[in-house]
């Protein structure tokens, strides 16, 4: 593969990554523990997600993701920074997310290979459904992980946020057919999806989801749904925190094997009012504040992806505080019943 970078190879750096990688001046409230990228093109991503300011519909900023701005750097500038970014510990990971267009697929084994060629750092690439051949390559590589968005609890939505409701090119069935080929090209726990929730699934759709996931070896990143203006979801509210707290406390027994989606009991709201654990397991981890940090690849903490520094906040992206991990318990202990006393 050719090597050569010009100027006009670029891509997309996520402003916190660009602070840390010394590429621009800035001060953050907390630093990126992963490198995040996104391939650039000239032009919006062939997808169509509502939620997306990349959709191909969507009159979001051609720079933004979610709620994050992402600035367009020649690759060379980039791969001149990230060693030293290694080296000092600062950074343990490289997240290259792609958008859907043509020729995206040579685009990122050149960034793959790019980086790889400089330093040797655990690379994750976050893409569209690939086939096992792709897949293959990109394992060869050296990338040791790769995520592919769900994003949506079950097939219904995913049609109407993703899918053929929308007018775009994915598939339930494609989708969760390359997760669970990827799991057999990298190996059980080495495939991440992305789950949002605040797309209209309830509670146990959304845990549910959870267990299906870590059933077949896939981790399962959490989201909390962030309006964007000029995509089709603009006026879709935020879930609530009180239920985002409770499905991140059931990600974190479920992933963690602590407890699981079958053990655990709903109401008539299908809101989780028993966790299947001990009062007293859940008051440890609770106070712990782990299940509330942001989930994702190892070593991702994705700062302020969902929220605004000053809340309120979804996925921590530091440790939390005494006072965040009371109210926290407050919360949810308020909100559920445990027969197990």
């Amino acid at each position: 593969m050719n090597l050569n970078l010009d100027d006009s190879f670029k891509v997309r750096v996520s402003i916190g990554s660009a602070i840390v990688l010394g590429l621009i001046n800035g001060k953050i409230d907390a630093a990126p523990t992963t490198i995040y990228l996104l391939t650039y093109h000239d032009g919006k991503c062939t997808a169509n997600c509502g939620f997306c300011p990349q959709a191909r519909e969507s009159q979001g900023k051609a720079n933004m993701l979610s709620r994050v701005v992402w600035p367009a750097f020649p690759l060379k500038e980039v791969l001149n920074k990230i060693p030293q970014a290694v080296n000092s510990r600062k950074i343990h990971r490289i997240c290259i997310q792609t958008l859907n267009y043509p020729n995206f697929f040579q685009e990122v084994k050149k960034i793959v290979k790019s980086i790889l060629s400089r330093t040797k750092v655990p690379i994750s690439v976050s893409c569209q459904p690939l086939n096992r051949e792709m897949l293959k390559e990109l394992s060869l590589l050296g990338v040791n992980r790769v995520s592919i968005a769900l994003d949506a609890a079950t097939k219904e939505i995913f049609e109407k946020v993703k899918g053929s409701a929308i007018q775009g090119p994915y598939r339930w069935e494609k989708h969760i057919e390359a997760l669970l080929t990827a799991v057999e090209v990298f190996g059980r726990n080495n495939i991440t999806t992305h789950l949002i929730v605040g797309l209209g699934e309830t509670e146990k759709e959304m845990i549910s989801r959870i267990q299906w996931c870590v059933d077949n070896g896939i981790y399962p990143a959490m989201f909390a749904f962030t309006p964007i203006r000029g995509t089709k979801l603009e006026n879709m509210p935020q879930p609530s925190l009180d239920s985002y707290r409770r499905i991140q406390l059931a990600h974190f027994l479920i992933t963690n094997k602590l407890s699981d989606y079958r053990k655990m009991v709903f109401n008539q709201k299908d809101e989780v009012v028993d966790f299947g654990a001990s009062k007293a397991m859940l008051k440890e981890v609770i106070e712990s504040g782990t299940p509330f940090l942001t989930s994702g690849c190892p070593s991702c903490n994705r700062p302020y992806y969902n929220e605004k520094p000053s809340g309120p906040i979804y996925n921590y992206p530091r440790p939390l505080t005494t006072k965040e991990i009371k109210e926290i318990a407050n919360q949810i202990l308020k909100s559920f019943r445990n027969e197990d006393e």
